[in-house]
């Protein structure tokens, strides 16, 4: 599968922004549900989906993108990561359509499963493709773009469901659906415009085209500059060792692999055991749960949206001047603490509804907070669990994840840490809506102790990768590696062997000329 032939733009910011469209649709489809099973008209026209079947249709997207991420890979390395994204949103305007038109809880749930299938292929090849298009130094920056598009569309969606609920009807959540069409479109015709990866043409042997790719991307297609030399020669030097680590599944387990294998899909695991999904998804039932009703609880449930893009935004500034192990760990703590405050004011501070809280009674909510002090506080450490979330664990847990795998390993390893993600999403997505039910406030200790963990977890195997280029990783995983908590930020060799070109540009006896290997 090829796309049109069209003039090429090399900004990468740009690149960047038209590829994370992808994450806009990831976004989209969290939100679009947010907003709209709170509403009459959804808890009409379903008759009150509660507990597994709610569980189900929040979920549908998270089984889908299980599939989605688990083919990814291998579309991924056939095709390319710019064509795969591609290929991902003929399922996208599938699933809308059958989400625009269901009759029933079946076929809202298909429609969810193929949009989900989408999104797992968009949420793990987005971040490999922004990796490999990447300097160094900038690469965190450019990767968090795909997380706050995640974080724009679920703004978006969400409010946009919040004015279709005062559309009478079904056409209310039909109209909301209906707009995830858009931003498929504009991702469908910006993407022929983007270049191929250079290390995928690379890997693929058209090494001419990923040469003037990566000259293009890196120094306005100047082949002799040495920053582009430096890291030609670097891909070379890995794609030796990876044909000599042979091919198939042991490849990801052999020669101190399966550090990097059990690191990129344990960081994506965690992201979800870390709980903060339950308040993405579901502020709306906590703000129901602390008094907040009808348009109150709406609008303070969006606002949460909005302080995750402004909280990403500044670590858009920040990401690559700080440790990932840094953010990682004190993230996870950071998160921890809130998780246990909220279960605990919950715990002591509430009455008990069967049948459920609200008017009409939603029955996935048997739990009502004292009003005053107990509720405020509850509203407030959701809010910060949020900023928290947002400053370290919803952009890292990407960039991590995108970081660890070699470049033979890359699509199908960042595909495998995705359905991690997406496993454990679908889980959770299953397990939530009947834990409010059945243990209500217990859950959030649950995910606090979780968080803990999780902690200790990034600080015993996680090395730093930050600063670092994606060869370069290649050595903190090694048998012979540092100790992960020896690791540190910013100790890349690539200025030393930019150095190296340079001085050999200088020797009269030797004129350093890209040439592609036979």
């Amino acid at each position: 599968m090829g796309l049109p032939t069209l003039p090429k733009i090399y900004n990468v910011h740009f690149v960047a922004i038209i590829a994370t469209l992808g994450g806009a649709l990831f976004g989209f489809d969290i939100s679009s549900m947010s907003a709209i099973v709170v509403t009459d008209q959804y808890l009409d026209y379903f008759h009150s989906p509660a507990g597994a079947l709610q569980g189900a249709i929040g979920s549908a997207l998270a089984a889908g993108s299980v599939v989605g991420s688990a083919v990814a890979g291998p579309i991924s390395d056939k095709i390319g990561r710019r064509d795969s994204i591609m290929f991902a949103c003929i399922f996208w305007f599938i699933g809308t359509a059958v989400q625009v038109g269901c009759h029933n809880s079946g076929t809202l749930i298909v429609g969810r499963v193929f949009n989900g299938f989408t999104v797992g292929i968009t949420s793990s090849q987005v971040p490999v493709y922004l990796a490999e298009i990447a300097k160094a130094e900038k690469r965190g920056s450019i990767v968090i773009i795909q997380q706050l598009a995640v974080e724009f569309g679920i703004l978006i969606m969400y409010f946009i469901g919040y004015g279709c609920s005062f559309i009478p009807g079904p056409a209310s959540f039909r109209t909301a659906w209906g707009t995830q069409f858009i931003p498929a479109f504009f991702l469908v015709v910006g993407l022929p415009f983007l270049p191929r990866s250079p290390r995928w043409l690379a890997k693929v042997g058209r090494e001419k085209e990923a040469i003037a790719t990566l000259a293009n991307i890196q120094a306005g297609g100047n082949v002799d500059d040495p920053l582009v030399i430096a890291e030609w020669e670097e891909i070379m030097v890995t794609m030796r060792a990876e044909k000599e680590a042979g091919r198939g599944w042991r490849k990801f387990f052999k020669n101190g692999m399966w550090k990097r294998t059990m690191a990129g899909m344990s960081v994506q695991a965690w992201q979800q055991l870390a709980g903060a999904n339950v308040i993405v998804y579901y502020l709306t039932y906590i703000a129901l749960m602390a008094g907040l009703t009808g348009n109150v609880a709406m609008v303070t449930s969006g606002i949460q949206y909005a302080v995750f893009i402004i909280f990403t935004g500044v670590m858009w500034l920040f990401i690559d001047k700080l440790g990932r192990r840094t953010l990682l760990i004190w993230g996870a703590l950071g998160m921890g603490f809130c998780h246990i405050v909220i279960g605990g004011v919950m715990g002591g501070n509430h009455d008990d509804v069967p049948g459920g809280v609200g008017n009409p009674p939603n029955p996935n909510i048997v739990i009502s907070v004292h009003g005053g002090a107990p509720a405020n506080t509850v509203i407030t450490f959701s809010y910060l669990l949020i900023v928290v979330y947002a400053l370290t664990l919803a952009p890292v847990c990407w960039i991590y994840a995108a970081e660890v795998w070699s470049l033979g390993t890359r699509a199908t390893g960042m595909s495998m840490a995705a359905m991690s993600n997406w496993v454990f999403n679908f889980a959770l997505g299953m397990f939530t809506p009947p834990a409010f039910i059945n243990i209500s406030w217990k859950l959030f200790i649950v995910f606090g102790v979780l968080c803990i963990f999780a902690a200790v977890w990034f600080w015993v195997f996680y090395p730093e990768t930050c600063g670092k280029t994606l060869e370069e990783v290649e050595i903190m995983f090694s048998k012979d590696g540092p100790k992960p908590w020896k690791t540190k930020k910013g100790e890349s060799r690539l200025e030393q062997e930019i150095q190296a070109v340079v001085e050999r540009k200088t020797d009269k006896d030797h004129v350093p000329v890209i040439e592609p290997a036979e």
